[in-house]
């Protein structure tokens, strides 16, 4: 509450009740303080041609993100980071990535179109076979049954070994 002073001709301020703040006190918005300050590390802008520019999303379920987020976190790294650089690394060696990225059922349907294939390969051997039946002799024809006998049985163990699993 103000009022004129009767005495001076200045008015009288009057605190407030119930320890709020006082009239003259300027109220100052309190700022959030962080935890730990952090460590400012300055880097030189990237060249126009090395920026990234374009945008790709990704659907993940919780165990995906789960997984990736620990990952890109183990390696210091944010995960939109993380999925650039080991998609350019998967990228960059072919031949491999395309084994790994493969799942458990892509595998067994490589591994079940394997075994067709090699089925008709040995159709191709019983032909083989009446040929030499008939009196003809091929040189290399006991190594390739060998090599083709070894290749059956390689891709039915594996076959056998991915059904098998739990």
């Amino acid at each position: 509450m103000a009022g004129p002073d009767q005495r001076r001709g200045a008015l009288v301020r009057e605190a407030a009740t119930e320890g709020g703040p006082q009239p003259e006190e300027k109220q100052t918005p309190q700022r959030r303080q962080r935890a730990a300050p952090r460590s400012s590390r300055k880097r030189s802008p990237k060249p126009p041609s090395d920026k990234r520019v374009h945008v790709c999303s990704v659907r993940l379920n919780d165990d995906e993100k789960t997984l990736l987020s620990s990952a890109a976190s183990a390696a210091h790294t944010s995960l939109p980071a993380f999925l650039a650089r080991s998609g350019m690394a998967a990228a960059h060696d072919i031949d491999n990535s395309a084994a790994a990225i493969a799942g458990h059922r892509e595998t067994v349907s490589e591994l079940f179109a394997a075994r067709r294939h090699l089925g008709r390969v040995g159709n191709n051997l019983n032909q083989i076979t009446r040929a030499i039946n008939s009196g003809d002799q091929p040189e290399e024809l006991e190594a390739v049954l060998a090599a083709v006998r070894r290749a059956v049985d390689r891709v039915q163990a594996a076959t056998d070994r991915l059904l098998n699993q739990p």
